[in-house]
This record gives structure tokens, C-alpha cells and sequence, in this order.
């Protein structure tokens, strides 16, 4: 048997009945392209998350109030002032690079009757070289301005937006900051969402200027409390040191039992592996619901072939009479079936890359950081799942094709 000429047939066959073949390739092009637009949008998810994520610094740690995984721990003492001030300790925690202590809440920031909501950060100077900041135009916190308590902000791209209409030459510029006036000292670079909110949208002061004049309910709770500490690791291999450092000191000075600790310490690994287990069950999920639609289209492909055998009935039997064997007729019908669900697998893999192309460039337009990520694996993994379905939802019409018995198949009408 010619492998060419079977070719040759499958494809007169199926230009025989064009609309009815292009009615069933259109369901295995629906099945594909959404398989592989939905499989782009996970991977395109995934890599914006773990983006953000890495970009906040692979050696950054984030140490919480609270234990995560401990609801036994009642009433946990607040993080404070002197526990990030024992961490900068070489003796005590030589892994530790720099630390850096913030209090939030929000406030809302005027110039000239344009308002803004913001989220507002109290911060020291080494907030700058622990969360990697970068700005736009003018310099950072000092420890003058923190220890003078100074009226001095510094600004995201998205408050001058609002207030100013711009970003430049915006240093030495006074807003108000619920109610209060602070000259602008620096305009953070714009950096977009992150893990943690949206650094665009954030007004900086100095952490004692925020606490006596901006978040008094922090100076009223306890002294010096603050709501999260920033620790840089001396690089990522001394991640978990560090990480054992910070658990000893604060165990010591919150007089904590072995395994009640009152405080959580995150890791960019805690979180990557947090991200990629949500973004990989999100990806999962679109690709299971992709599938159906490819599920559907091979269930189109059996009944389309199944009618086409009880159409060409005599044929088979007149085949079978001059000769042809059942494996013949099998691979007839197979190679029909396969040759549908391959042309609507090309189709919707040029489809479904259209249609993450489109959804990329709808998120480009509203500003959103997203870009769906069309992978290898992807398309591989359509094409031969197309293909499977093509070969299984034929086997059943070819054998019933290749089962027929050429007498009776010669008198059917």
C-alpha cells in the first residue's frame, strides 16, 4: 500500500464535501487556538508575577508580626524599632547586610486642590539600598532628615502625575500631606505594580516624621512598633542564615518558646514558590477548560466520519471486493481523520498566537505589565494532542469501516 496515493484519497475525500470537512476542522481550530491562547495567558501570568517578584531582589527578606502558620499564638508582640536595631548586629546575625524598619497607612496628598489617595511609608535610610530604589530626579532620605523629624517626602510617579501633571523639576515643591506641608526631596522611577502594591503610588517620609505627625496611632499602640522590617541578605546563598539569625534574635528578645514564635519571616524563595504554585494551578485550569473545546471538536471529527462511512458504504464494499484488505480500509479512515484534525491544528495554533498577540497588546494599551508568553511546549503539546484526538475519535469509524462485509456492503442502498 502507497502511503502517497491513501494521501492523495484522504484528501479528495475530504475536498468531496468541503463545508461539511470545514465544519469539522473548525472545531478541532476552536479546541487549538484556545488551548493555545489559554496556555500564553498562564505562562504570560506567571512570568509577570515571578517578574515582580525577583525584581524586589532575590537576597530581600520580609519579617511579619504574627505567626502565619501557628494560630496557637495568641496576641503576638509587635515588631519594633529595637528588634530590627539587634538584627544589624555583625556578631549577632553576620549574614545580614542592611535592614530597614516602615510603618504604613494612607494619606491623602494636595497641591493646589489636586488631591491624591496614597499609600504613606515611614521609612530610614536604608530603605533606599534594601528595596533597591530608584529615582527619577533628586536623592533619598538622609539620616539628618530623620533624625531632625524634617517635613521632607519623597514622590511616585504616579502622585506627580496627579498633582503636577509631570515628573520633572518637581524638587523643592511643597504638597500637603494630610494637611501637613512637605518639600518634595526625590520622584521614585516608576517601577509599576509589585508584589506588594504599587510603588508609584506611594509617598516616603522619614519613619519619625510619620510616627509623631502622620500614623500617631503607631506611637499610641507601643512606642517605637513598626509593621514590617526589610532584610538584605549578604547574597542569596546566606538567605536561610540570615533567615536563622533573625528567627534566634527575635525569639530571644520577645522570650518566645521553641516552636511558638509571634513573628514570620518570608523569603523571595517562600514567596516565588507561593507565586508559582498559584500561577501553575491557574495555568492548569485554563489549559482543562482550553481542552474540552479540543475534546468537543474530536466528538465532531467521530460523528463526521461515522456519517461518511454510512455514505460510502458501497464503496468500501466494492474496495473489498477488488481486493483491498481490512487494514486498508482502516488506514483509509484513519489517515482521513487525522488529516482533518492536523489541518485544524495548524489553523488554531496561528489562531490561538493571534489571539494572545491581541490580548498583549490590549495590556500594553491600558498599561498593564503582561505579555502573554505563546511557549514551545505549547504548541507541541496541541499539535500532538490534536493529532491524538484525530487518530482516537477516527479508530471507531475505521473499524466499522474496515469491518464491513463486502457483499453485505455491495447491496447496501
Amino acid at each position: 500500500m502507497n502511503i502517497s496515493v491513501v494521501f492523495i484519497e484522504a484528501l479528495e475525500s475530504l475536498n468531496s464535501n468541503k463545508t461539511r470537512s470545514g465544519l469539522t476542522v473548525l472545531g478541532i481550530v476552536i479546541g487549538v487556538a484556545a488551548v493555545i491562547a489559554m496556555l500564553a495567558v498562564g505562562n504570560g501570568a506567571q512570568a509577570s508575577i515571578l517578574g515582580s517578584i525577583n525584581g524586589v531582589g532575590t537576597n530581600l527578606l520580609f519579617v511579619f508580626s504574627g505567626a502565619q502558620n501557628n494560630s496557637s499564638v495568641k496576641n503576638p508582640r509587635p515588631l519594633t524599632l529595637g528588634d530590627a536595631s539587634a538584627m544589624t548586629d555583625p556578631y549577632a546575625a553576620p549574614d545580614i547586610k542592611a535592614v530597614a524598619p516602615v510603618i504604613q497607612g494612607s494619606a491623602i496628598a494636595d497641591f493646589n486642590g489636586n488631591t491624591k489617595t496614597t499609600t504613606l511609608i515611614g521609612v530610614t535610610p536604608d530603605y533606599y539600598s534594601v528595596r533597591s530604589i530608584s529615582l527619577l530626579d533628586g536623592q533619598f532620605i538622609s539620616q539628618v532628615n530623620q533624625l531632625g523629624m524634617a517635613s521632607v517626602a519623597v514622590i511616585g510617579v504616579d502622585v506627580a502625575d496627579a498633582l503636577f501633571g509631570r515628573r520633572d523639576g518637581l524638587v523643592g515643591e511643597t504638597i500637603r500631606v494630610s494637611n501637613q506641608p512637605f518639600r518634595i526631596i526625590g520622584v521614585l522611577a516608576s517601577t509599576g505594580g509589585g508584589s506588594f502594591g504599587s510603588a508609584d503610588n506611594e509617598i516616603l517620609v522619614p519613619i519619625t516624621t510619620a510616627r509623631a505627625r502622620l500614623i500617631p496611632t503607631k506611637a499610641q499602640s507601643t512606642s517605637d512598633a513598626v509593621d514590617v522590617i526589610y532584610v538584605e541578605a549578604t547574597d542569596f546563598s546566606t538567605v536561610t542564615g540570615a533567615t536563622n539569625e533573625i528567627s534566634q534574635i527575635l525569639r530571644t528578645r520577645h522570650r518566645t518558646e521553641i516552636g511558638l514564635d509571634d513573628f514570620t519571616v518570608f523569603t523571595q524563595q517562600s514567596v516565588l514558590s507561593i507565586a508559582q504554585n498559584v500561577t501553575g494551578i491557574l495555568t492548569i485550569f485554563l489549559g482543562g477548560i482550553a481542552a474540552i473545546s479540543l475534546l468537543v471538536g474530536g466528538i465532531g471529527i467521530m460523528n463526521i466520519m461515522l456519517v461518511s462511512v454510512t455514505e460510502r458504504t458501497r464503496e468500501i464494499g466494492l474496495r473489498k471486493a477488488l481486493g483491498a484488505r481490512k487494514r486498508d480500509i482502516l488506514v483509509q479512515f484513519l489517515v482521513e481523520s487525522s488529516l482533518l484534525s492536523l489541518i485544524g491544528g495548524i489553523v488554531g495554533i496561528i489562531f490561538g498566537w493571534l489571539i494572545a498577540f491581541a490580548v498583549g497588546q490590549i495590556a500594553a494599551a491600558t498599561g498593564t505589565n503582561f505579555t502573554p508568553v505563546v511557549g514551545l511546549d505549547a504548541i507541541l503539546l496541541a499539535t500532538l494532542f490534536s493529532a491524538a484526538v484525530g487518530l482516537f475519535f477516527g479508530i471507531y469509524p475505521a473499524n466499522r469501516a474496515a469491518g464491513l462485509e463486502p457483499v453485505e456492503a455491495l447491496r447496501y442502498e
